[in-house]
């Protein structure tokens, strides 16, 4: 298939485009940067520099292509907010990637309605925002978690609308787990090492991981099956923070992680925080198991990242 990627000089992206080419799909990779066209082109893409919120922009990057499947991982999480991971200031830190989802997913379904494609798969999030009710670990049945008041909310709002607007489309929706693996770890390691990522109170909210090569091989398969729908795309053992977030301290040879009572988090970390690591619902990979025939290659967090950190 010819394939056009937007958002191919992601963190997903870079571990996508060189799985297609591999596959003998012919890869077109978008990017916002000038500089990221060579290292697009050594993964085996031709590329193309495209402004996602520029409809005229994706229209004619599109129509170049002419592809015959469209994928949506366009995001602007690491030149948002410095790049540094701000869970108070969600709503400052996402909002680029929030614009992405909303105006950026909107122009990518007219561009594919206007070249014919049907084939599109878009990406959203799952990871410890499944809907506060219930039992821990939720299914695409559920919704995600509206986050009603909170620095998320716009967030949750822009992840409704890819789900709306690409299911109605026709197309597939990925719900990623919290992604770690080249180029997502550090972030993530980094505030752990420092001891600035402490476990809030009961840390009984769950959370769903996903090895970005597991995202992507989910990705190619729905690519390739025509997939319809919205489809969880985590590991198989979704945790609570009280479990993960020591055993990711330990992997990464770093102390203890702190614990830390609500009261004295919520003014530091915010609402969004709290409840992450408090009352936070995982998600279920069984539909992508099933229909997709996709099985992780890192089922469980735990054996992922021991070897990341490795």
């Amino acid at each position: 298939m010819r394939v056009f990627v937007a958002g191919g000089s992601g963190v997903l992206g870079r571990r996508l485009v060189p799985l297609l080419v591999a596959r003998g799909h012919q890869v077109t990779a978008s990017t916002t940067s000038a500089a990221k066209v060579g290292s697009l082109e050594q993964l085996g893409a031709e590329a193309v520099v495209m402004d996602g919120l520029d409809a005229v922009s994706v229209g004619e990057a599109v129509a170049a292509a002419r592809p015959d499947a469209i994928m949506h991982q366009m995001t602007a999480i690491s030149v948002t907010h410095a790049g540094k991971p701000d869970m108070k200031h969600m709503d400052r830190w996402f909002a680029g990637t929030n614009r992405l989802r909303t105006e950026g997913t909107d122009h990518l379904l007219a561009a594919a309605e206007a070249t014919g494609v049907t084939n599109f798969v878009a990406q959203s999030y799952g990871a410890w925002n499944g809907i506060r009710a219930g039992g821990w670990v939720k299914t695409e049945r559920d919704p995600v978690d509206p986050m009603t008041g909170t620095a998320a909310e716009p967030g949750m709002k822009a992840i409704g609308h890819v789900e709306d607007a690409v299911v109605k489309a026709g197309g597939a929706v990925l719900r990623y787990g919290w992604f770690y693996g080249p180029g997502a770890t550090d972030d993530l390691v980094e505030p752990v090492r420092k001891r600035q990522f402490p476990v809030v109170g009961s840390g009984a909210g769950h959370c769903s991981w996903v090895h970005l090569d597991d995202a992507a091989s989910a990705t190619v398969l729905a690519v390739e099956q025509r997939a319809k729908g919205v489809f969880n795309i985590v590991d198989d053992e979704p945790a609570p923070a009280g479990e993960w977030l020591p055993y990711l301290a330990e992997c990464a040879g770093a102390k203890r992680p702190m614990r830390v009572p609500v009261w004295l988090a919520r003014p530091l970390a915010g609402d969004v925080a709290v409840t992450m690591m408090t009352e936070g619902r995982g998600f279920s990979n069984a539909r992508a198991k099933r229909e997709l025939g996709w099985e992780p290659r890192y089922p469980s967090w735990r054996q992922g990242f021991k070897e990341e950190l490795a």
